[in-house]
């Protein structure tokens, strides 16, 4: 009996994206989160929350360079659970380090500006998430290309969020950083061949009467 490509990979994409929160779980019943667990569990969804949105950025791109069409199936999931692991990294923020102390917050937020930044980076993903169904792709049509090319934004916002994060070893955000620069330089240079290729179009010629 022949399986279909889906029926494997699909679990394994699953089992992988949600392997580092099974991680963090294990690691809190068992005591081995360290000696800062809420420190641990920010970092650990905060860079996965990263990772993941860039490998789904990944993507497109891998599949036209490489022909593999069926990479596609998968970006939705994966954009899916950056999403996820960013909803936690902000309740660990709001629920066990600031305890929901709404006066807390508001001097936290002016104090270390890259709070807002990564709470702009999850408000951009969020209508993301929201529209990302097939009804939602069918109702707004052309339009649904047009809302999520703000990834990328929301990317950069990540990306920016974590490099002021960062107080000494700038090495893993400025990695980031590279990544994000060459998937933007990327679509840069489609977007720059399409309209090459338009504009050597011929005009099409008024039909006479």
């Amino acid at each position: 009996m022949k399986i279909k490509r889906n029926t494997v990979l699909k679990p394994i994409v699953f089992l992988a994206c949600l392997g580092p929160f099974i991680g963090l779980v294990y690691s809190g019943f068992t005591a081995h989160l360290g000696a800062d667990p809420v420190m641990r569990v920010t970092h650990v969804t905060g860079g996965w929350t990263l990772k993941l949105l860039l490998v789904s950025l990944a993507i497109t791109p891998l599949r036209r360079i490489s022909g593999v069409n069926w990479l596609i199936q998968y970006r939705r999931m994966i954009g899916l659970f950056s999403f996820f692991y960013g909803c936690l990294h902000l309740l660990t923020y709001l629920l066990l380090d600031q305890n929901f102390n709404p006066v807390r917050i508001a001097h936290d937020i002016g104090k270390r500006p890259f709070i807002t930044v990564g709470f702009a980076a999850w408000c951009l993903l969020v209508p993301l998430a929201i529209t990302s169904t097939q009804a939602a792709i069918r109702r707004l049509g052309k339009k649904w290309q047009t809302l999520h090319r703000i990834v990328y934004l929301a990317a950069a916002f990540g990306v920016l969020h974590f490099y002021w994060l960062v107080k000494k070893d700038v090495s893993e955000p400025l990695t980031y950083a590279a990544v994000l620069a060459i998937l933007l330089g990327y679509r840069a240079v489609l977007y720059a061949m399409e309209r090459a290729r338009k504009a050597q179009q011929p005009a099409k010629q008024p039909v006479s009467a």
